[in-house]
């Protein structure tokens, strides 16, 4: 029997967003039916999508940001603004905490490395600093 695998999809990622991340999702899933999707994005947009596929809306959860990454946006930028609060950002932090096994985004790829690399870093230091 196959493993469910967990994927947190920044679903804003890309040049156009919900509509193409959304039916790729779709596709994995004809591909992989064990798989479980956490979309991240503007909820109403990602909900119009998938309208679109149901079999993927019966097993995705939505969890909403209003703040995405742009592709023309410098790494350095989309860290100031979309820190803790963005599609991509909360993807990866699915990933890191468990709630996701991997984290997928189609968006602006050095943004993706930075905040990456900046997420894991921090959510390790919090990991490693006592309980009082």
């Amino acid at each position: 029997m196959p493993q469910t695998v967990r994927i947190a999809l920044d679903a804003m990622g890309g040049d156009f967003g919900p509509k193409v991340t959304i039916a790729g999702a779709a596709n994995a899933l004809e591909r992989r039916p064990d798989s479980r999707f956490l979309l991240i994005g503007d909820e109403p947009a990602i909900r119009a999508q998938l309208q679109r596929h149901p079999r993927l809306a019966e097993c995705a959860d939505v969890r909403h940001s209003s703040v995405s990454i742009r592709m023309d946006d410098r790494p350095s930028q989309a860290l100031r603004y979309g820190r803790r609060v963005s599609s991509m950002w909360l993807a990866i932090e699915a990933a890191k905490k468990g709630d996701a096994d991997v984290a997928v985004s189609a968006g602006n790829t050095g943004a993706l490395m930075a905040m990456a690399k900046i997420c894991l870093h921090t959510m390790a230091r919090v990991d490693r600093e006592p309980h009082r």
